[in-house]
Parts: structure tokens; sequence; C-alpha cells
């Protein structure tokens, strides 16, 4: 089973900011050979969600411009 973290440094809300995350889980691992996550996705202009490759996971950081 592999872990998840989340670090949300804005005001969003945590349903908005799970969201946004699953909107990059939906595109799938598309970095680092497939085997990560998009490293940077960009939404409406100003979120962005990135993404680190852990031992047993991933985790998000989320933070606006």
């Amino acid at each position: 089973m592999s872990r998840i973290i989340i670090n949300n440094d804005t005001d969003l809300t945590d349903l908005r900011a799970l969201f946004l995350i699953a909107k990059v889980v939906e595109m799938g691992k598309i970095s680092n050979d497939e085997k990560q996550y998009c490293y940077v996705t960009r939404f409406d202009g100003e979120i962005y969600v990135a993404t680190d490759l852990l031992k047993n996971g991933h985790s998000f950081r989320i933070w606006k411009e």
C-alpha cells in the first residue's frame, strides 16, 4: 500500500485541494519515466500542485503564486 502526503500552503478548502490532487492523479504517472505524477501542474493561472516521489508513495504540495 502506498502513502500520500498532502501539504496545502493555501487558503483552499480541503475539498478543493483534494479535487486538484485528484485531477493530477487522473492524468496518470507522466513524469520521471512514468513513475511519478506530473512534477508541477498549474490550475486557474495561480494555483500549483507539485509532486515528489517517496519511498512508499507520493507527496503533493499545493501553493498559490
